[in-house]
C-alpha cells in the first residue's frame, strides 16, 4: 500500500481520510454487535459460538471490532496532522477497511471461521500499524512512538487470543482480552493528557490554566506497567489491586486538576472529564476486587461501557466536526442526548448494581438499550457529516 500525498479532495469522501469511514463503521458495529449480544444474552439466541465463551466472544469483539475501530480512524486522521504527511485515503483505506469488515463479519455470527478470521484481523491491525509508521518514521517523530507501539501490542494481544481459541496459547484467550482492554485505556489516558486539558483550555470560554504535574504523569506511565504486568502475566490479584488503587489516586489528583466550571456547559467537553472519571472508577472497583470483593466484571465495564465508550463517542463526535470543516463546539443537537444515554447506561450497567444487585440482568438490558439508542442517535446524526465533502471544500 503507497500512501502518497493528497493534493485534492478524492471522489468518494467516504474514503477521504480515516476517521469518515472507520468512525461510521465503529457506529454501526457499536449499534449490530450490542443487539446481537443482548439476544443472546438476556434472550438466550443462539449462534454458533464454541472455540471460546459467549462472553470471550462479546468482548473480543467490542475492544478489536468496536474500540480498535475507533483508534484506527482517530490516528490515521491524528498522525497526518502531527506529522503533516498524507496518511491512508482513496483505495487504500478501503482495502484497509475491508479488512476489519472482514473480520467482523466473520467473527460477527460465531466462531465458524475462526482460522480465517484469525489472519484477517492480524492482517488488517498489522497495515494499519505500517500506515502509522510510515509518517511517524519518515518525518523522525520519534515521541509518536508510544503511540505506534501501543497498536502493535494490540496486534500481538490479539494473535494471543485467537491462539488461545484455537487451543495452541493456553492463557492466550486472558491475555488477549485483558490485555486488550488495558492497552485501549492505557492509550486513552496517553491521548487524554495530550488534549483533554488542551480541550478544555480552549473550550471554556475564559481564561483558565490547568494544572498538570511531570511527577503524576510519570507515576502514572510506571504505575500502568506494573499493573497490566501483576494482571495479565502474574495475575496476582493482590499485586494488581495494590497497583489500581495506587492509579485511582493518581488519575483523582490529575482529574482535580483539570477541573474547571465551564466544562459542565459544554457536551464536548464533559463528556470526556466524565468518561475519565468512569476509568479512574475502574481502577478504584479493580482495587476493591481484592480489597472488598466486587467483582472484577463492574471494573472492567467501567472501563469499557463508562470510559472507552463514553470518550470514543465523544471524540468521534468531536473529530468529525473539526475535520469536515465545522465548528466543534456546535455538534447536533442530539449528541448530547446521545452522550447522557450512554454515562447513563453506564451509570445502570456498573454503579447501581453495587447497590442494588438483585435485579442484575434488569440493569444490564437497561444499559444495553441506552447504548444502542445512543450509538443509533450518532450514526443518525453523523451519518451525511461523514459522507459529504468537507463544507470548506478542503481535501479531507
Amino acid at each position: 500500500m503507497q500512501i502518497s500525498e493528497a493534493t485534492t479532495k478524492y471522489p468518494f469522501s467516504i474514503f477521504n481520510l480515516g476517521f469518515r469511514i472507520f468512525f461510521l463503521g465503529a457506529g454501526f458495529f457499536a449499534v449490530i454487535s450490542i443487539a446481537l449480544w443482548s439476544a443472546i444474552y438476556l434472550f438466550n439466541i443462539a449462534i454458533p459460538i464454541d472455540a471460546v465463551s459467549n462472553f470471550q466472544w462479546h468482548a473480543h469483539e467490542m475492544i478489536y471490532g468496536y474500540a480498535v475501530a475507533v483508534i484506527a480512524g482517530f490516528l490515521l486522521t491524528a498522525v497526518k496532522n502531527w506529522t503533516g504527511v498524507q496518511t491512508l485515503y482513496g483505495k487504500p483505506l478501503m482495502l484497509l477497511f475491508f479488512l476489519w469488515l472482514g473480520a467482523r463479519v466473520l467473527f460477527l455470527f460465531g466462531t465458524m471461521y475462526i482460522e480465517i478470521a484469525a489472519i484477517v484481523d492480524s492482517l488488517f491491525l498489522l497495515l494499519l500499524a505500517v500506515a502509522i509508521a510510515y509518517p511517524i518514521i519518515k518525518v523522525k517523530q520519534w515521541g509518536q512512538m508510544g503511540i505506534l507501539s501501543k497498536v502493535i501490542l494490540l496486534l500481538i494481544f490479539n494473535v494471543f487470543f485467537y491462539l488461545g481459541a484455537m487451543g495452541i496459547l493456553s492463557e492466550g484467550i486472558y491475555w488477549g482480552i485483558y490485555g486488550g482492554i488495558y492497552l485501549v485505556v492505557g492509550l486513552i489516558l496517553m491521548m487524554g493528557r495530550r488534549v483533554v486539558p488542551f480541550f478544555i483550555e480552549r473550550g471554556v470560554g475564559y481564561p483558565v490554566t490547568l494544572y498538570n504535574s511531570r511527577f503524576i504523569d510519570i507515576s502514572s506511565l510506571v504505575l500502568f506497567i506494573l499493573f497490566f504486568i501483576a494482571d495479565i502475566f502474574l495475575q496476582n490479584q493482590l499485586l494488581s489491586s495494590s497497583f489500581a488503587l495506587a492509579l485511582f489516586i493518581v488519575n483523582a489528583v490529575r482529574l482535580f486538576g483539570w477541573h474547571t466550571n465551564g466544562i459542565w456547559k459544554n457536551s464536548m467537553l464533559w463528556s470526556l472529564y466524565l468518561a475519565l472519571c468512569f476509568i479512574c472508577l475502574g481502577f478504584l472497583l479493580l482495587a476493591m476486587v481484592y480489597f472488598s470483593g466486587v467483582t472484577k466484571y463492574l471494573a472492567i465495564h467501567a472501563f469499557t461501557v463508562g470510559g472507552i465508550g463514553v470518550i470514543t463517542l465523544g471524540m468521534m463526535s468531536r473529530v468529525a466536526l473539526g475535520h469536515t470543516g465545522r465548528d466543534v463546539t456546535q455538534p447536533p443537537a442530539m449528541v448530547r442526548y446521545a452522550l447522557a444515554f450512554l454515562i447513563l447506561g453506564a451509570i445502570f450497567r456498573v454503579i447501581i448494581p453495587l447497590f442494588i444487585s438483585t435485579q442484575y440482568n434488569l440493569w444490564i438490558g437497561i444499559s444495553q438499550l441506552l447504548w444502542i439508542s445512543a450509538f443509533s442517535i450518532f450514526v443518525m446524526s453523523y451519518l451525511p457529516i461523514l459522507t459529504k465533502p468537507r463544507i470548506d471544500n478542503q481535501p479531507g
